[in-house]
């Protein structure tokens, strides 16, 4: 289980890390949440789909559908598509929420990716954060920053009703198995729009958030063919994993990030 501790002079100014080199860190995780800017990439190689939070909805990629079975993590940890979301990216960071609403830079250290020997120290020698560290912070913030955007487009594809339920069903030997808790937009109401309300979705930028999830529905297919290649620890695709993973191309710019929360 994660043990995430907040990053501090007093408890890491000694302290090492190393980049993850597998994605066995998230070989279990059935979904794997998405920020709209990097949607238009994800939705060229993982299906898409939305879950619900309470009121809200989150655009997610759907990784599997048997529990604890990531289809896109090989046995051997590498992972088999084109696009790495990137709520993965990170590893073994988070931003957590202090009670006073402030974000601060935590570590996961069950990952066994900290030690007190050898890597990336988490600060340098004059005692700030080492830069490694505030570029992974930085991607981190702009990410959530990316975060509040959607969950505004999405509140307004759900107040013109335009998520409904997905309905997926998947054999199970004789049978059938219908998948529950994922929701897709509903293209039919989507068309049917008026367009007063189809202007307030254009104006939301929330279009092309629809329209890349409904083309992402095909990759569903795959599924088979990826459980198949899983077990055989077999595929036709390679990642490059480090530094380059914390491109923020994909996201908006935004001002500096300060590291203010160490």
């Amino acid at each position: 289980m994660p043990k995430y501790q907040a990053i501090s002079k007093t408890t890491f100014g000694n302290k090492f890390w190393r980049r993850y080199d597998s994605y066995v860190f998230a070989a279990k995780d059935l979904i794997a949440p998405l920020v709209m800017q990097e949607i238009p990439r994800a939705l060229m190689h993982l299906p898409i789909g939305f879950v619900r939070q309470g009121d809200r909805y989150q655009p997610v990629a759907v990784l599997g559908f048997e529990t604890g079975e990531n289809l896109f993590v090989a046995q051997d940890g590498r992972w088999l598509a084109g696009y790495i979301p990137a709520a993965y990216r990170g590893y073994p960071f988070q931003l957590a929420t202090t009670p006073d609403g402030e974000k601060v830079l935590v570590v996961d250290e069950e990952s066994g990716l900290v030690n007190d020997v050898q890597g990336e120290p988490f600060f340098d020698s004059n005692g700030n954060p080492a830069k490694s560290v505030t570029e992974v912070l930085g991607f981190l913030m702009q990410v959530h920053a990316n975060k509040e955007a959607t969950d505004r487009v999405c509140g307004i594809l759900a107040e013109q009703h335009l998520i409904q339920p997905w309905p997926i069903t998947v054999q199970e030997g004789a049978g059938e198995r219908k998948i529950e808790g994922l929701y897709c937009i509903d293209e039919a109401a989507l068309n049917a729009l008026p367009l007063e309300s189809l202007e307030i979705v254009r104006r939301a930028g929330a279009l092309p958030l629809a329209y890349c999830q409904l083309l992402s529905m095909q990759h569903l297919h795959s599924f088979s063919k990826l459980a198949e290649a899983r077990a055989k620890t077999a595929s036709a695709f390679n990642s490059t994993i480090g530094i380059d993973e914390l491109d923020l191309a994909f996201l908006n710019d935004g001002d500096t990030i300060r590291f203010s929360a160490i």
